[in-house]
């Protein structure tokens, strides 16, 4: 069963002249994208940067206002909730962001920035169990307990995002958005993070949308990929499939850009001609053909549907066989 389930997502931001100015035009960041996750699932998004996955991630824990489009999460739709009805569901779902820095604020300890949302939610009684409830949460993420009392600048970047996951399960959320967690830390805190994550995720049953650019990172940890293009879902499948056999020549791209651990693996690297378009002004039919290598005149008037080329492996490409 889907625990969330997005349907024709926009997010579109106007473009103005000046303070008060007209909009003359928009950047279609999110354009008419549905995915859905089951419950306990973790699902991987990937893309080059600009390509939309951060606003999707926000829009669908509403730090963004969508522009059209539906969030149902446990079958409810979110996306129209404001003030105190959207409140009163947020505490189940959280984001854990990819600067562990600067989503904490600098003159609260570690404590202090955890304790608040057992606060705001009411989730314990009395400060004796706030604070067993802050220790816990602090060792479950690999910290001492006696570090709550330490601020930000006093760890280190990987001991940060930590705490920021510390803080997200604060409130026993069902759903986790990880926007890019690990890809502003050394590569060796990396996988110790990814797996931290792989085990929450496990013991507490919680349900991930994971977002990162980093395919062999999305491949360990999710079940699902999907990969996304100038606002748009191009292909989505189970993560070794998606890996082994892409179908989207964009998708086939970014895998060529992965390196290989054995030297004796040759892959031929796809180099992609140009940049990517301008999100005010997408290219007619499909977004990808001004840079994809196999493209025909059909792919410069046609938008391709995102359609099922083997059984759970679905792309949006004219050519996809």
């Amino acid at each position: 069963m889907s625990l969330l389930e997005v349907k024709h997502l926009k997010v579109h931001f106007p473009v103005r002249h000046g303070a008060f100015g007209r909009a003359h035009a928009c950047v279609k960041a999110v354009d008419g994208v549905s995915l859905d996750i089951d419950a306990g699932e973790t699902l991987g998004l990937v893309g080059e940067s600009g390509c939309g996955k951060t606003t999707l991630g926000r829009a669908i824990v509403r730090l963004l206002e969508p522009t059209s489009g539906s969030i149902l999460f446990e079958g409810e739709d979110i996306a129209p909730m404001t003030g105190g009805a959207l409140r009163a569901r947020r505490r189940k779902f959280q984001m854990i962001f990819q600067d562990p820095y600067s989503s904490l604020d600098p003159r609260m300890t570690v404590g202090e920035a955890i304790g608040e949302a057992i606060d705001i939610h009411k989730l314990a009684e009395g400060n004796v169990e706030r604070q067993k409830r802050i220790d816990g949460l602090l060792e479950a993420v690999g910290l001492d307990a006696a570090q709550g009392n330490r601020y930000p600048h006093e760890f280190s970047g990987g001991q940060r995002q930590r705490i920021g996951i510390a803080r997200a399960l604060a409130v026993e959320p069902k759903l986790m958005v990880c926007d890019e967690p690990v890809s502003a830390l050394d590569v060796s805190v990396q996988a110790q993070i990814v797996n931290l994550l792989r085990d929450l995720q496990r013991q507490h049953g919680l349900t991930c949308l994971f977002i990162a650019h980093d395919l062999a990172v999305v491949e360990h940890i999710s079940r699902r990929v999907m990969v996304m293009y100038l606002g748009k879902i191009v292909e989505t499948a189970g993560a070794n499939a998606l890996i082994r056999t892409p179908r989207h020549p964009y998708t086939q791209a970014l895998i060529s850009a992965v390196p290989e651990v054995d030297p004796a693996t040759k892959r031929q690297r796809i180099v992609l001609a140009g940049d990517v378009p301008s999100p005010i002004h997408p290219p007619a039919g499909c977004p990808f053909h001004p840079r994809c290598p196999a493209a025909e005149t059909r792919c410069q008037i046609e938008i391709p549907a995102l359609r099922e080329i083997t059984p759970g492996h679905w792309a949006a490409c004219h050519l996809a066989r």
